[in-house]
This record gives C-alpha cells, structure tokens and sequence, in this order.
C-alpha cells in the first residue's frame, strides 16, 4: 500500500477527536465545540459527550437533537482565479468559477472578483460563513494588489483613502500605500460593485491589472494561478474567531 494510500485509509478509519469532528463537520469551531461538550450539549450514541473523546466511523454524534455527520464536511477552500473567470452559478456561463474549478461537491464563492480581476476566491459549501462574512456592516478586510494606466500621486493616494464618490454614496475610508510607480495596494472593508476600478476612474485613472492577496486572515502567498487548496485548520480556527461575533444576517 503506498503512503498516500495508506495515509487515506487511515483518515477515514482512524477515530478523531470529536472537537475536530464537529469543526470539520462546519458545526463551529474546536474551541466553541469544547464548551458544548462540556455544556452537555453533545452525545454520542446517545450518551453524553466527555472532552476528549475520539469518534470512529459509524458512531452517531448529536449537537442538541440535531445529528452531525461527516457527509456534510465543511469545505472552505482558497482560489486563484484566473482573469477571464465569471464568479457565477449560472450554467450557461461556460466561464464560470463553478465549472472551471470543477469541484466534487457544491461548493460556491465567498465575495465576488469580476471577470477582469484575478487572485483570491474563498469558496465554500457552508451557507453559514458566507452570510457572515458577507454582511458588509462586519468590516472584513479584504486586500488588493492595483496597478494603473499613470504615475501614482500623493493626491491620488489621500483621495482613495479618504472616500471617494462612487454609485450614489461614498466609499470607506481605507488604506491605500503606494508600492511603485503605477501601483499600490489596498485594503477595503465593504464590496461595493467594481469598487477599485470605479474609484480610481472617477480620480481619472484606469486599472491596468487588479489582483486580491488577502481575504481576512486568508493570504494568497505562494498559490499558483488556477490552483486551489482547502485552509488549514490554524487558517479555520482564526477564520471562526474573526466571524463567531457576526450576525449571520
């Protein structure tokens, strides 16, 4: 048996404990599971949980009267989308992020990035983040990389930082830094419609190239266009504190 066969069998055979089983189900996070467990709000095979315990296959896990399985795996996962990907579900779209990543379960897009724009795509088949991270009252940071048609000026930087007047409003205060002769990078904590590009158009520039780095605590880094990986459980765990204090609506 090769060692990533053996590794796989192993996953799904070995018992977990059952504060990773409940975040790994997208139930809530390992610490916010400790304290159901020890609330007594957890059984297993209809006996109340103990901190600690392990959970192998076949067992039934209960959070209230509601079962937990691991068929409904909670599954975040970090993308560099290409230029050229439509953040869409419709299935007429043969560019959509949908049918390009190809995924074998339902999974959908956390923040949208338009067809022009490449970089981090958080997507998920857990309705629960979304709403959360979605809500734009929450403020979640989101980071950009944006270089443009002319020479950045002063003026340019303490305008896109102090608001500019875009689709009816004005936008949030934000923190630009200017990082090159034509580029500069960006942290937004709302998504209005093609926020950066409407911005820096109505100060009389255009985008050349727009690229996410930062989603949150989620970093692009070293991620190759086209490719994708799931968070890592440090990446989830931080991810859940930074959303746990978030209406869902």
């Amino acid at each position: 048996m090769s060692n990533r066969i053996r590794e796989e069998f192993l996953q799904k055979t070995e018992p977990v404990r059952l504060n990773k089983y409940l975040s790994e189900a997208g139930v809530c996070s390992r610490r916010e599971a400790d304290r159901l467990i020890a609330d007594g709000r957890v059984t297993v095979d209809g006996r109340i949980a103990q901190t600690g315990m392990r959970i192998s296959p076949g067992q039934e896990v209960r959070v209230g009267r509601k079962v937990v399985s691991k068929r409904d795996e909670m599954v975040v996962l970090a993308v560099n989308k290409p230029k050229g990907i439509v953040c869409t579900e419709e299935k007429r779209e043969r560019n959509s992020i949908v049918r390009f990543l190809n995924y074998p379960i339902r999974v959908t897009y956390i923040g949208r990035l338009d067809k022009d724009s490449r970089g981090l795509l958080l997507m998920t088949n857990n309705g629960d983040i979304i709403n959360r991270m979605m809500r734009s009252a929450n403020c979640h940071e989101k980071e950009y990389k944006v270089t443009v048609d002319k020479e950045i000026t002063e003026e340019f930087i303490e305008k896109m930082s102090g608001g500019v007047p875009i689709l009816d409003t004005v936008t949030r205060p934000c923190r630009v830094t200017k990082i090159g002769k034509y580029t500069f990078s960006i942290i937004l904590t709302q998504g209005l419609n093609r926020q950066i590009r409407r911005m820096c158009g109505a100060l009389g520039y255009e985008v050349r190239d727009l690229l996410r780095v930062r989603v949150m605590n989620i970093r692009l880094g070293s991620l190759k266009e086209g490719e994708y990986r799931k968070l890592t459980d440090e990446e989830l765990e931080e991810l859940y504190s930074l959303i746990q204090d978030s209406p869902k609506r």
